[in-house]
């Protein structure tokens, strides 16, 4: 009975340890199984991020006056999954509602676009602007963050955003979009020229188009002619090209590499922006004006005559520029608030009109017309605080000399 009994529990712990064996070398299986698949996946993932490459594009200026400063994007290439996309964060439609008025206020609504490489490149290739390519040298981690976030931009929720020239462009977004996603910083090399300002960077590509560059003088204020710093200055595609160019990422562990793994030209540059096809300039165009001004009133002084019909257009043109330049107070972009043009282009001159014209019809000088004088006589100092519009000082020295005719001519007048 006692030897039954030992043979019996002898039994059992063999069946139990035959069991726990089993299962033990069950999940040692699964655990190797499990390894080799998230191996295999891991080199599957390095393999694919070993194929993606991810480069800056840039295209040179265009004739148009919306591209006459050149334009960026972002290349995606997946060699693996045969996707080649373009990703832009420029496209806008003229057909929108109010358009015009909603960018001069600030309030255009820009979008991130996606779409085939091809196409983004035929649209470009008629032009003969040029496209740069800068392939960048990221990690296949860098890569995998970036896709992510091109990912998550273009939610329909977050692909849209607040367009501002010179603060936030598609140029601007491109660069944080690369930077702001890379392990580590970017360091470039060299120094910038701080002296230059929003309005002198501009110039340098509206040079033949001065009627363009005219009307981005006549609004843009004081703060588009203070310093910038290099960030502020990769506004502009070429700029940030060239920063890009030279520049190195230091790792997290202090690590150093190049940003940029290559460059070259997906299309070379064959042709530049042109000129204006308008036969004259704006400062031929105001010294003409004034000229006219000057003449007329020596004329009228000769013949001890009244132009007053010379006041009344003189009047209503600046006081109409001038509504744009009060505009421009509750525009969005900060620098066209404080533009001083508005002292000589001054809307209170659509208010005085008629009490002043009335007065020199009298043979009287209205108060209004010393205080617009005082105005101009401003913003001819001024001119040592902000750059202003091409012809507009030659234009207010012409106004200058008839409200100082008038002055004295007349008598002194009373309050109307």
């Amino acid at each position: 009975m006692a030897r039954s009994v030992r043979n019996i529990s002898y039994f059992c712990i063999v069946k139990r340890f035959k069991r726990h064996l089993t299962i033990a070398i069950l999940a040692i299986f699964m655990f190797l199984a499990h390894s080799n698949n998230a191996y295999a996946n891991d080199v599957n993932a390095t393999a694919e991020a070993d194929s993606i490459e991810i480069s800056l594009l840039t295209c040179g200026p265009r004739p148009n006056v919306y591209s006459l400063y050149g334009h960026t994007a972002i290349r995606y290439r997946n060699i693996t999954r045969g996707e080649d996309l373009a990703v832009n964060y420029g496209m806008f439609s003229f057909g929108k509602p109010f358009f015009v008025l909603r960018f001069v206020f600030g309030l255009t609504d820009y979008e991130m676009g996606i779409e085939y490489f091809d196409d983004f490149v035929s649209h470009y290739a008629p032009t003969g602007c040029g496209i740069r390519q800068q392939k960048l040298n990221l990690t296949a981690h860098e890569k995998a963050v970036i896709a992510a976030a091109i990912d998550e931009n273009y939610r329909p929720e977050n692909r849209v955003y607040r367009y501002n020239y010179f603060y936030d462009n598609c140029t601007t977004r491109a660069r944080d979009m690369i930077v702001g996603h890379i392990d580590g910083m970017v360091e470039y090399e060299g120094q910038v020229d701080a002296s230059l300002s929003f309005r002198k960077l501009i110039h340098r590509y509206n040079t033949t188009h001065r009627w363009a560059r005219f009307g981005n003088d006549l609004l843009l204020g004081v703060k588009a002619d203070s310093e910038t710093n290099r960030s502020e200055q990769q506004f502009l595609p070429e700029n940030l090209c060239h920063d890009f160019s030279d520049a190195q990422i230091v790792s997290n562990d202090g690590t150093r590499r190049k940003l940029i793994d290559s460059e070259s030209w997906v299309i070379e540059r064959t042709r530049g922006v042109g000129a204006d096809s308008f036969p004259l300039s704006p400062m031929a165009c105001m010294a003409l004006i004034a000229l006219t001004v000057v003449v007329l009133t020596c004329v009228e002084r000769v013949l001890k005559s009244n132009f007053w019909v010379l006041d009344v257009v003189i009047m209503s043109l600046t006081g109409l520029c001038g509504l744009i330049l009060l505009a421009m107070v509750f525009s969005q972009h900060p620098t066209v608030k404080l533009n001083l043009q508005i002292l000589l282009l001054n809307p209170v001159n659509l208010i005085a009109l008629v009490p002043v014209v009335k007065n020199l019809r009298n043979g009287r000088v209205h108060v209004w017309l010393k205080l617009w004088t005082v105005c101009i006589i401003l913003f001819v100092v001024g001119g040592l605080l902000q750059t202003y519009a091409e012809g507009m000082l030659v234009l207010a020295l012409s106004l200058l000399i008839r409200n100082i005719s008038k002055i004295f001519i007349y008598p002194l007048a009373e309050l109307i």
